[in-house]
């Protein structure tokens, strides 16, 4: 048998299956996919279910998480196609404000359709800005703005970096880890996922 799908008391349904590439017990928690338990060669079912038993709490906080997530997937769905000068123009703006109001300077902005990150900067203070940040919420846009034009200074995440961080947005890190969970908007496949 390469998998076998239990019910699993106050977790619900979960999926043990087979792998050849796990060398232990994973347990992994997905968006429109629920949990998946990869058993390596020479453990038995029984044995990856009690282990998935012994973490239960952690995957039921972590299944919590998920359906936040699967929310704001299907949220997205609903809205509108960004409309593409808008978004720019947007985006633009906002730089050039704050880069005036906090004494940055950049050279070049580019205004792109990213599928793994918000924004760069690169060694010529060229910044590239995400057009899916009119997608999120202000604090987050302007968070990540902030980050590149930091980065015009700054080429690293060191201290430095986040001192700096912290003397232009109040808890950086959390701003930063907040902004994580809006991976989704990034990643396609997890959008599909929502359709299927």
């Amino acid at each position: 048998m390469t998998s076998k799908r239990v019910l699993l008391q106050g977790v619900g349904d979960i999926l043990l299956e087979r792998s050849s590439r796990a060398k232990h017990i994973n347990l992994s928690v997905k968006p429109f996919k629920g949990v998946r338990v990869a058993v390596p060669k020479g453990v038995t079912f029984d044995v990856a279910l009690n282990v998935a038993r012994a973490k239960s709490t952690w995957l039921k906080k972590h299944m919590g998480r998920m359906a936040s997530i699967e929310k704001q997937i299907l949220a997205q769905q609903v809205q509108p196609v960004i409309n593409r000068s808008q978004a720019r123009r947007i985006l633009v703006s906002r730089l050039a404000e704050l880069a005036r109001c906090h004494g940055f300077s950049y050279n070049r902005v580019f205004i792109r359709n990213q599928k793994t990150r918000w924004g760069s900067c690169s060694t010529q203070n060229n910044i590239n800005l995400n057009i899916k940040l009119v997608r999120l919420p202000d604090r987050l846009r302007d968070y990540t703005i902030l980050h590149e034009l930091v980065h015009t200074r700054i080429k690293h995440h060191g201290p430095a970096f986040w001192s700096a961080m912290a003397s232009l947005v109040s808890e950086p890190k959390q701003l930063d880890q907040e902004l994580n969970g809006y991976w989704m908007l990034l990643d396609k496949s997890a959008q599909e996922l929502a359709h299927q």
